[in-house]
């Protein structure tokens, strides 16, 4: 039976598109720590718990517009809507709200 944890982090895989070094980026941890919570090895700090919980959700909304490559792609875009910053580094920083912000804006059709 799988840990909830490696279910989390196969579906930022399957409907996000990214790979184990983009959690890593993410999380700031090395790939290999990545590995062990694949594995059910090892399980995230509750701070990057969150971090990851964010992700995950910020994927599910994603994945209502966009094929796993696109969501990753914008992901690690820059947007205006934004001030110019990348979506992935405001998940890292706790700021998933302003990401999701944008994201509504796409839901309601008013994203430019």
């Amino acid at each position: 039976m799988e840990s909830a944890m490696v279910s989390v982090l196969e579906n930022i895989k399957a409907s996000g598109g990214l790979r184990g070094a983009d959690v890593a980026n993410i999380a700031a941890v090395s790939p290999a720590t990545v590995s062990r919570w694949m594995s059910g090895k090892a399980l995230p700090h509750p701070k990057t718990q969150l971090v990851i919980s964010d992700l995950r959700y910020v994927i599910d909304r994603l994945a209502e517009f966009y094929a796993p490559d696109e969501a990753r792609m914008w992901l690690y875009s820059r947007h205006r809507l934004l001030d110019g910053k990348r979506p992935i580094d405001l998940i890292q920083a706790g700021q998933s709200e302003d990401v999701l912000g944008v994201i509504e804006s796409l839901d309601q059709g008013t994203y430019t």
